[in-house]
């Protein structure tokens, strides 16, 4: 038997940034999102976002890999949403997404950071953020 714990901050945005995602819509979406993660035998520790963003941190086990579990993700919940709590343009996400490891003596602070989206995005944007995650892991490129 393998022993595997990989955390995982994944980070991903409404096609175009649609700001779509309201407090109230949130409140019953990410519950929706959790519970079928777990289905899926996908550990959804943490989520939170804003309008137009999400952020889960996630345990992998041995035999999950990022690329399927966003999948799984992201693909069963828009359906959901468009279902179920749809109120105006449809839900789409954006192709790409961040995911970037995190140490199992970082993940409170990922909690932490991932906790209250909304009260963090009244003093910094989701661009802005976006920024500093680019900047901050290296990375050259995300569309959005």
């Amino acid at each position: 038997m393998a022993y595997v714990k990989i955390w995982v901050h994944l980070v991903w945005t409404t096609k175009n940034r649609e700001p779509i995602l309201t407090n109230t819509q949130r409140k019953l979406f990410f519950p929706h999102i959790r519970e079928n993660a777990r289905s899926k035998g996908i550990y959804l520790d943490f989520i939170d976002g804003y309008l137009e963003h999400v952020h889960c941190l996630i345990s992998l086990n041995a035999d999950q890999t990022i690329a399927k579990t966003v999948q799984l993700i992201k693909g069963e919940s828009a359906y959901w949403y468009n279902r179920n709590l749809r109120k105006g343009k449809k839900l789409e996400w954006q192709d790409e997404y961040f995911a970037v490891s995190v140490s199992e003596s970082g993940v409170n602070a990922v909690r932490t950071y991932i906790k209250n989206q909304e009260q963090h995005h009244k003093k910094k944007t989701f661009q802005e953020e976006y920024d500093e995650f680019m900047q901050k892991y290296g990375f050259s490129k995300f569309p959005g």
